[in-house]
Formats: C-alpha cells, sequence, structure tokens
C-alpha cells in the first residue's frame, strides 16, 4: 500500500512513499469507513506539523494529511446512508495520504455528481474554515466588508467567492504581487502583502472594515485590531509567519510571539470590539462538533450546486510528488489547492515548475514578489 509519511518532525525529519505488500485491517464490527484514495488536500497545517510547529504533535513515523475523497470500500456495520462504491469526500485526524483511508462516518460527506475527485479534495478544509469564520464566527451580512490575508491561497479564494453570495459585500485582500492577475477578479481591492495595507485601507475606508481573518499572526493581530470598526471581529486562524525556513526556526516563533498585540479586554470593551480564534480541526476532532460541520458541508454543497462557489485547484502532485509540492506551499506559490493525486504519475521536476518567488522568510520582506530570478531555498531535502 503506498503512502506519504512523515519519520520525524524537526531539523532531522524525512519525508518518503512506501510501497508495502499488507492486509488492509478489517473495519466490519467498527464505526469507520474506509476509502479508496483518489485525492488528498495538501493545506499550510501540514508543513507545520512536519516542522513540529503544533502544540502536541504527534508520534512519528506517521501518515499525514486531514482531507481527502474517494470511494467507498467497505462499510461498518453500524454505518447507515452510505454503499459501497458511492463518491466522498472526508475529513481525516492524520493518514489521508494513503492509498486506503479509513475515517468514522461522522466525518464523510456525499460528493455531488458534477464535482470531480480533485475539486472534492480541496473542498472540505477550505470552504468549512471560510463558511464557520464568516458566519457563525462573525456573522457576515449585507453591506459589511472583510480583509482576508494570503487571498490567493485556498481559504483566501473560498473566502472571496463566499462574500459574494452575499449582496455588497467588499472584499479587501493580500497577496503576492505575482498573484494579482490572477485573482483581481475574486476580490474587491488587492494590496501587495510586504505594502502598508493597513493605510491602504483605511485610504478606501476611513472607518476600517468589519471582519479580519488573520492567518499570518505576528504584527499583523496588531495591525488587524487597529483596523477593525466598533462592532467589528478579528479571527486569527492560523500562524503561517512562524514557517520561515526549512526546519522549526525558535527565532520566528519568538518573533512572532513578540509581535502579537498584548490584548486589553478593557480596550475591547471600551472600543466595542471582537477577538477570535478558529480551528476547524479542533472544533471536529477534539470539541466533538461534527454535526455542526455536517450541516455546513450541506450548506456548501447546496451553494455548489447553484453554481455560486467551486474550489479552486493549483494543481495535481503524485504521492511521490510530496517533497515538490510541500515546497510549493512552503514558496508561496499556489494559487488555491495542491492536490495530491493517487493516480498521477510522478513527472520530473523542472526548474521553473515551482514558483521561485516567496511569501515566506522575514529576509524576504523586501523584495519584490515577482522576483523570478532568486535562488530557492530548500524546504526539504
Amino acid at each position: 500500500m503506498r503512502k506519504s509519511y512523515s519519520s520525524n518532525t524537526g531539523p532531522t525529519r524525512g519525508t518518503a512513499v512506501v510501497t508495502k505488500e499488507e492486509e488492509i485491517r478489517s473495519y466490519k464490527h467498527g464505526p469507520g469507513t474506509p476509502l479508496s484514495l483518489d485525492g488528498g488536500g495538501l493545506n499550510f497545517i501540514d508543513l507545520m506539523v512536519r516542522q513540529g510547529n503544533i502544540d502536541n504533535p504527534p508520534k512519528t513515523p506517521l501518515v499525514p494529511g486531514f482531507e481527502c475523497s474517494g470511494i467507498v470500500e467497505a462499510l461498518g456495520d453500524s454505518v447507515k446512508g452510505y454503499e459501497i462504491g458511492d463518491r466522498v469526500m472526508a475529513f481525516v485526524n492524520y493518514n489521508a495520504w494513503a492509498e486506503v483511508v479509513c475515517t468514522p462516518v461522522e466525518f464523510v460527506y456525499k460528493i455531488p455528481e458534477d464535482m470531480s475527485f480533485s475539486e472534492a479534495a480541496a473542498f472540505p478544509m477550505n470552504f468549512v474554515t471560510a463558511y464557520m469564520m464568516l458566519f457563525e464566527v462573525a456573522n457576515l451580512r449585507e453591506g459589511m466588508s472583510v480583509l482576508v490575508h494570503s487571498a490567493g491561497g485556498g481559504v483566501g479564494q473560498a473566502v472571496a467567492q463566499l462574500c459574494s453570495t452575499i449582496p455588497n459585500v467588499t472584499v479587501f485582500g493580500t497577496a503576492s504581487t505575482f498573484k494579482h492577475e490572477a485573482i483581481k477578479d475574486s476580490v474587491t481591492h488587492l494590496f501587495d502583502r510586504n505594502a502598508d495595507y493597513v493605510q491602504e485601507v483605511k485610504r478606501i475606508s476611513a472607518e476600517g472594515v468589519d471582519i479580519v481573518l488573520d492567518c499570518l499572526c505576528g504584527d499583523n493581530t496588531g495591525k488587524g485590531l487597529s483596523l477593525l470598526k466598533p462592532l467589528g471581529t478579528y479571527i486569527l486562524y492560523g500562524s503561517s509567519n512562524m514557517v520561515t525556513g526549512e526546519t522549526k526556526s525558535f527565532f520566528s516563533f519568538a518573533k512572532s510571539w513578540w509581535q502579537v498585540e498584548k490584548v486589553n479586554p478593557i480596550k475591547l470593551y471600551e472600543e466595542n470590539k471582537v477577538i477570535a480564534g478558529f480551528s476547524l480541526l479542533n472544533l471536529l476532532f477534539k470539541q466533538g462538533r461534527a454535526g455542526l460541520i455536517r450541516g455546513v458541508v450541506d450548506k456548501l454543497i447546496g451553494l455548489y450546486n447553484q453554481k455560486k462557489i467551486k474550489p479552486v485547484v493549483d494543481s495535481l502532485w503524485a504521492l511521490e510528488e510530496v517533497k515538490e509540492a510541500m515546497q510549493r506551499i512552503h514558496d508561496r506559490g499556489n494559487i488555491g489547492k495542491l492536490i495530491l493525486d493517487v493516480e498521477k504519475t510522478p513527472t520530473p521536476l523542472m526548474a521553473n515548475d515551482s514558483t521561485e518567488t516567496s511569501e515566506a522568510g522575514e529576509e524576504e520582506e523586501d523584495h519584490e514578489g515577482d522576483s523570478e530570478n532568486k535562488e530557492r531555498i530548500p524546504f526539504i531535502q
């Protein structure tokens, strides 16, 4: 069975694909649903797991991945509502990057007829995260305004599409310059990630914005809070600024922590502002909200069937190409979601196949996002 696995986390970690002749465990008497995998979504959290930049990282070796799509191979005795051969997408608490995946049925969802497997693998994490933040946490309504960082990423594009389903919502986005042409139609106002976006936003909207969605952390926390209108909501859902090199960096972690605005509850009270955090994986796997998420997925599938939203797939990669795929995400070269495709045959990686431009390390902030001749620092060796 082919799997992409991480043999370690931290400076000496390694990633490989292994092929073994092994029996697949029997799930006949349990609540699990074994899937024959077609595609697995690659998210920034996978890079953080790999570097050990999360609380209580799992023991290695492990098979990474939190979302996938495929075909139901078998059903436990207690499973209702699914049949062998159903096309589905699913959340998985690790182990998504393998030919066969098993996950509890409460995390499995049927795929619409006209949705491809690659789109399905790009759907759950991005759109559920975006929907929960916009509608469940921040209560997005007509006429409001939203600032989203990494507007060219999978969640950023999902946020932009969902905002377009509500009348008169203004979307401010930050992204590297080289992405602007590709995503300019999805947001109202687009700024370079290295520009002084606070002043740019206030030049257009003196009061600021109603919602800030921050996946960066660090000094962006203080900037985001400063941009909130009264009754506005700031939501932190990631900390990608901590991933700045090929290994876990204590300096990057310390710098990001030090730059975070020290929140004064009295000031929040006086200014009528809300600060929140959102972790979809914790909500699913630690806090038992699978029922809530199923309702959200049903709403999102409805929007997909109405042609109002559509997953943006950046590229497909073979399991054997996980190294290069992770490099592309680390370099912030993707527009939309990268998918590990089980059926794809590995292809040679040419020098220009992986974006040379990086939004990563702080040392690059003064460079233009379009520098094609910059030497790439390998994330994985």
